[in-house]
């Protein structure tokens, strides 16, 4: 697994699959002086804005409206207006966010995987509305985002272009000891 250089890194992004760990990877970085922004956080403040329920299909529904309206990268342009200092950037879903976040320099994206049984049982313990009851239902949901339209989510897209990849396949320790093998 390559080195980051914590202290040579403005900006960490985030992707990968839901219930994979991004969250935990977060929450690592957090601690090591890093700000947090998620895209997924400036959707549910939009969702709010519009009193809509904040489920996965109208996180996912209200993401690719604004990439229609406003250009495919524009999460990352409003996440970028919040950057103060080092900061994580969680929730990436297509590769023009890659793109504009690359741009601003000083910046590395690991992606997050684990099999989809044990995120589909994660995400089950998490009790957000993930619109998805069953393992069959998660996977059908799965599949939208991996290939999505130009302005939709692009999950695969954006696993491809991840300088590092990260299976979080085991324990919360073991994914610990994957990160600190970074620095």
């Amino acid at each position: 697994m390559e080195k980051i250089k914590i202290s040579e890194i403005r900006l960490i992004g985030l992707t990968g699959t839901n219930g994979a760990g991004k969250g935990e990877v977060a929450a690592f970085f957090k601690t090591r002086g890093f700000a947090y922004i998620s895209l997924s956080d400036i959707l549910r403040e939009e969702l709010k804005k519009r009193r809509l329920e904040e489920s996965r299909d109208n996180l996912i529904a209200c993401g690719n409206e604004l990439r229609e309206k406003y250009g495919p990268d524009i999460l990352a342009r409003r996440a970028a207006e919040k950057i103060t200092g080092p900061t994580i950037i969680d929730s990436i879903r297509h590769p023009k966010e890659v793109e504009y976040l690359r741009s601003l320099g000083h910046f590395v994206l690991i992606a997050v995987d684990a099999p989809i049984e044990i995120r589909f049982e994660r995400v089950q313990k998490r009790g957000r509305n993930e619109s998805a009851l069953t393992l069959k239902e998660f996977r059908k949901k799965e599949e939208l985002e991996r290939k999505g339209q130009p302005n939709g989510q692009q999950l695969d897209a954006c696993l491809e272009l991840a300088d590092i990849t990260i299976i979080n396949d085991s324990t919360l320790e073991n994914l610990r000891r994957k990160l600190e093998a970074l620095e």
